[in-house]
């Protein structure tokens, strides 16, 4: 398996790495969308990103990661019960994916050879504590997308059909990648991703030449290029646990809370997600800060990519909706 490029030595991207980091930090933020056009590093980020994340402690032949022996599903019929590290899964959800393989289907071949009705995990078990990522997510066929929906809402993978009734836990974080030019993302869907950012190439021409030059280092020189970003990335593991550690100590005061609904009032955004992301998001970035409070100036910089995909369209405003965040952060916050 070819090594991924490392996190930290991704040049520039800082919104698409923020927005990562901090689902690491607190995985019910909700999830990662990242739009733009070809070339930008979308996937790339991602597959560093699964290097990055600290591994989780799971038992051994659990088809769900469950953390201990007594969460493990009894359809399973788990024979080592060992708990053991294992790295955080991410778990590709291809296009074109059947629904069997996504939520598991009765096993054929034990059917047939042994005449047992059992039950084949599908990509939804594999997933369970850990990242779903899908490429090319605004292409995604509407039963596809439905089904996600219901288990994004849920935590809970449901299938019943072939004579199965088999229920397990499916909480992991979503994260997109898409191509705007191909296509847009169902409202419903959008909806469902706690944070998005959009990535473009970068316009200044020392970054580029850095990219250049850290690309050829990682195909010509891999060891050595590997050996200092790599540990880059082992401090940046460190940091993203400190950070879980200090989350449930962040605390934000009534002006914070305040902020977060007027902010949210002033760019007309649908609902009330918005404010519960912007807020849990900026106590991830708080913790992430080493700081025990959220201030404004947290809200103002997670604001772009927590509210930015929750506007409605305003036909009057030629801005684009990162735009029209960034006018309403200067309106209310100053």
């Amino acid at each position: 398996m070819k090594t991924p490029f490392p996190f930290s030595a991704i040049v520039g991207q800082d919104q698409m790495k923020r927005a990562m980091i901090l689902t690491a930090i607190d995985p019910g933020i909700g999830g990662v969308l990242v739009f733009g056009d070809r070339g930008t590093g979308k996937s790339t980020a991602v597959r560093a990103l699964a290097a990055l994340l600290p591994s989780i402690r799971a038992v051994r032949g659990c088809p769900v990661n469950s953390a201990n022996p007594a969460d493990c599903p009894e359809w399973a019929s788990v024979s080592d019960l060992e708990v053991t590290e294992r790295p955080t899964p991410m778990i590709d959800l291809p296009l074109g994916v059947t629904e069997d393989r996504v939520t598991g289907a009765l096993d054929i071949e034990r059917a047939l050879t042994q005449g047992e009705k059992a039950f084949e995990p599908g990509l939804l078990a594999r997933a369970n504590r850990g990242y779903l990522y899908i490429d090319e997510v605004n292409l995604l066929e509407d039963h596809i997308v439905d089904l996600l929906l219901d288990v994004a809402q849920s935590g809970q993978n449901a299938v019943e059909r072939e004579g199965l009734s088999i229920r397990h836990d499916a909480r992991f974080v979503l994260v997109g990648s898409g191509n705007p030019e191909e296509g847009e993302l169902r409202p419903q869907l959008l909806d469902r991703f706690g944070l998005s950012v959009e990535v473009t190439s970068p316009d200044n021409i020392d970054d580029r030449i850095e990219v250049i030059r850290r690309r050829h280092a990682f195909e010509t020189d891999t060891d050595n290029f590997l050996t200092h970003w790599q540990a880059e990335d082992a401090k940046l593991c460190d940091k993203i646990l400190t950070a879980r550690s200090a989350l449930p100590n962040i605390s934000s005061d009534d002006g914070i809370l305040r902020a977060c609904a007027q902010l949210c009032l002033t760019l007309g955004a649908d609902g009330l997600r918005g404010e519960l992301t912007l807020l849990r998001a900026a106590r991830a970035f708080a913790a992430f800060e080493d700081t025990d409070q959220v201030t404004r100036g947290h809200l103002s910089a997670i604001a772009p990519i927590a509210l930015s995909h929750r506007l409605r369209r305003d036909p009057l405003d030629e801005a684009g909706s990162t735009a029209r965040v960034s006018r309403a952060v200067a309106e209310v916050l100053g």
